[in-house]
């Protein structure tokens, strides 16, 4: 039933969903499906009072697009750090610029998921326990070569910066982070 009311979405009642019964459709925070709505990845519909709302066959296009399951369409990033906060936010905005995005809580992990699938840049934290970012550098420039996966560096310490470049990552960014700065580094590298 189309209503002829022209600020208001046409279609029935249940073809349109709120913010929150919208994220909770796609297992997301509202925060993220905000996000989406602002970069137009999904459509969404303001109100006069700048509520969103989300017509139900356009969330069930997004997700046959890029549902659990389906193929990458971006480069693949693989994030190394042993704070899951930095893996999620950083993973959660680097899919939101097309990447496709492997994280890992450690070095080994991090080596572990590089036998599996080659990614196109690594984002590799320095300071982590037991085999800490510059190891796993080395490691990976042993297996692959140097300079044949990119990788970014980033740490805390300040001083880093230099090293960094001395053992070959081709970036590096200081935590905290700009989180701009690493997408950004992350972009010039690879672009989506």
């Amino acid at each position: 039933m189309a209503s002829s009311d022209p600020r208001r979405p046409a279609g029935s009642e249940n073809d349109w969903l709120t913010l929150g019964q919208a994220a909770k459709f796609l297992g997301v925070a509202q925060s993220t499906i905000r996000k989406w709505s602002d970069l137009g990845r999904v459509p969404a519909f303001y109100t006069p009072g700048g509520h969103r709302r989300y017509k139900r066959a356009d969330l069930e296009a997004f997700l046959d697009r890029s549902g659990p399951g389906k193929p990458a369409r971006g480069p693949l990033v693989l994030v190394v750090d042993d704070d899951p906060q930095v893996r999620e936010v950083v993973r959660i905005n680097l899919e939101m610029e097309g990447y496709a995005v492997r994280d890992a809580a450690n070095a080994e992990d991090g080596l572990a998921a590089l036998e599996e699938e080659a990614p196109d840049v690594i984002l590799l934290d320095v300071m982590m326990p037991q085999v800490d970012g510059w190891e796993m550098l080395r490691r990976v420039q042993e297996r692959h070569g140097v300079g044949s996966i990119p990788v970014v560096m980033f740490s805390g310490q300040l001083d880093a910066e230099h090293e960094a470049a001395e053992r070959g990552a081709q970036g590096f960014v200081g935590k905290p982070f700009d989180l701009r700065a690493l997408i950004e580094q992350t972009k010039q590298i690879v672009p989506a």
